[in-house]
């Protein structure tokens, strides 16, 4: 580490999400001197948990935990600063007739509640998992490594070209094939290759459309659905887990193991502009005022919103700006959170048992999750969204008063750009939020009746209060055009940006989205095996 000014820091990392704050630790377990600039009263970006009404703590955005990779839980000692998570239980799918789908942690089980749907299906689902779990360990060491350029000429990136090929090889033919129609089909396409039940097949689907502004018909989205097997907690692949205290706990833990290592973090400091000198970034200059130097500046930040809000566009090449200003965020989701003073049961199923200890999706067929997609398109909210719920309270009992609850409600679809203008999504908020409620109190007709307290986030509310540009959960769509080498635009998929000790580290960049921490740490890893800082 080379001589610095007083003063001035070997990195100031933008935002203090997640991953910014997994790159200041791994950083800062180097011996770096690191500045974390929040812009909001507490850390973790959209991973927060909020008291937002007395006695209730909300997982306010994100909700569930399943990419978070292993290495950074192990190499930051995570469960030592109070990391704890609770693998959920079962795939719980209600039905408008009455009936109702599980899918249990137990194959037995499993293969039970899908032979009422189809005997065929039962037989098949475990061979699917199987098949999928092979392919997801394909795909897993490209994903825990920096992106393939396969344009470049250097031996290196060659020589891991040809390793990824021999591995497609060493798949077969059959899983070959597989692996290509999961890049090309859309994800009901695909699994209807495997599946007869429309009610089984409805929500699996959903895996694929999350994070994106496509329906579950739409080619492409089957990709995703295998990005959704990579899941692994505490060496059980294709687990969902939640956090005890929320997915904010998961900030806060990463948050203290970077204090642990010498890293400082500031709240309630927004950064107004990246200081850009010579074709450098020098430091940056707060909403205040104050100018803060660094040896390097690594943006958690959304691509568009770091380089033509931030940086400026004077001060990147054309090509990059154009390609910028092409990258798709279109964000397609919403969230409710509900104080509830009784659990709300399902009619299909009563009781608060196992089957409502995991994540709970409202997709009774393809049809209703198709038109829910076509309602998005021509610029509205869905009237019946997809739901997937989770009921924090039944995992972690401090996260409500005793004998009261919380539910976490993610919704597809609330399209950003609706038809009267993204601006105009305050004067519709509690209407979204209407139908929100409407549809899960048609599986929970107590619901309604149970609620001390909602909060609705549009996309726009998305946008304003946490950062996250026309609402999008990943700072970018997670459509194949969007991932490995062209994330966030081709030629600049290894956190290194046109200016130079400018770094990317948040979900715009490899390997993408979700509460994975991965960019965060193989950028912060990428800096100091290139000696950038």
């Amino acid at each position: 580490m080379s001589a610095q000014p007083a003063g001035t820091y070997d990195a100031i990392i933008v935002g203090g999400g997640h991953n910014g704050l997994t790159c200041a630790a791994y950083l800062a377990r180097a011996g770096r001197t690191v500045l974390v600039l929040e812009r909001r009263h507490v850390v973790g970006g959209a991973a927060v948990s909020e008291e937002i009404h007395p006695g209730f703590r909300y997982t306010v955005c994100s909700y569930v935990v399943s990419l978070l990779r292993p290495s950074v839980i192990r190499e930051l000692q995570l469960a030592r600063f109070g990391l704890e998570i609770t693998p959920l239980e079962c795939s719980f799918t209600p039905l408008p007739d009455g009936r109702s789908l599980c899918r249990w942690p137990d194959p037995a089980r499993t293969r039970e509640e899908i032979s009422r749907f189809s005997p065929r299906d039962a037989e098949v689902y475990p061979e699917f998992g199987r098949t999928m779990g092979r392919l997801a360990r394909f795909v897993r060491p490209i994903i825990d490594d920096v992106a393939v350029d396969p344009t470049s000429l250097d031996p290196r990136d060659i020589a891991r070209i040809l390793q990824v090929g021999k591995r497609f090889r060493d798949l077969g033919d059959d899983l070959a094939t597989l692996q290509f129609k999961l890049t090309t089909m859309g994800g009901v396409d695909f699994l209807r290759e495997w599946f007869e039940s429309d009610e089984l097949i409805a929500p699996m689907s959903c895996s694929g459309i999350i994070g994106t502004f496509l329906g579950v018909n739409s080619p492409t989205t089957a990709y995703v659905l295998l990005h959704h097997y990579m899941g692994e907690i505490d060496g059980n692949s294709r687990a969902w887990g939640f956090p005890k205290g929320g997915t904010g706990a998961v900030s806060q833990a990463i948050a203290d193991a970077a204090r642990h290592f010498g890293a400082e973090i500031r709240t309630e400091a927004p950064v107004e502009r990246i200081l850009v000198r010579g074709g450098r970034a020098t430091g940056v200059v707060l909403d205040n005022g104050d100018e803060l130097r660094a040896k390097v500046v690594v943006s958690g930040c959304e691509p568009r919103r770091t380089f033509l809000q931030m940086v400026g566009a004077e001060h990147l090449p054309d090509d990059f700006v154009t390609k910028l200003r092409r990258y798709k965020l279109r964000g397609s989701s919403g969230k409710v959170n509900l104080a509830l003073d009784r659990f709300p049961e399902f009619s299909c199923r009563p009781g608060d048992g196992p089957h409502v200890r995991g994540d709970i999706a409202i997709a009774p067929s393809t049809d209703y999750l198709a038109r829910a997609y076509d309602e998005a398109k021509y610029g509205d909210f869905s009237s019946r969204p997809y739901l997937n719920v989770v009921f924090p309270s039944l995992l972690d009992r401090t996260m409500a008063p005793p004998g009261k609850h919380v539910a976490s409600i993610f919704v597809q679809y609330a399209p950003y750009e609706i038809k009267e203008g993204p601006e105009h999504w305050p004067d519709r908020r509690e209407a979204f939020g209407d139908a929100v409620i409407d549809t899960l109190a048609e599986y929970c007709p107590t619901l309604k009746d149970s609620i001390l307290h909602r909060q609705v986030l549009t996309p726009w509310d998305l946008e304003q209060e946490f950062g996250l540009t026309e609402g999008n959960i990943f700072h970018g769509e997670l459509s194949l055009d969007q991932l490995l080498f062209a994330r966030p635009v081709s030629g600049w998929a290894r956190y290194r940006t046109p200016v130079r000790d400018l770094w990317l580290c948040g979900s715009g960049a490899h390997p993408g989205g979700g509460v994975m921490a991965a960019p965060g740490e193989r950028a912060a890893k990428t800096m100091l095996q290139q000696g950038a800082v």
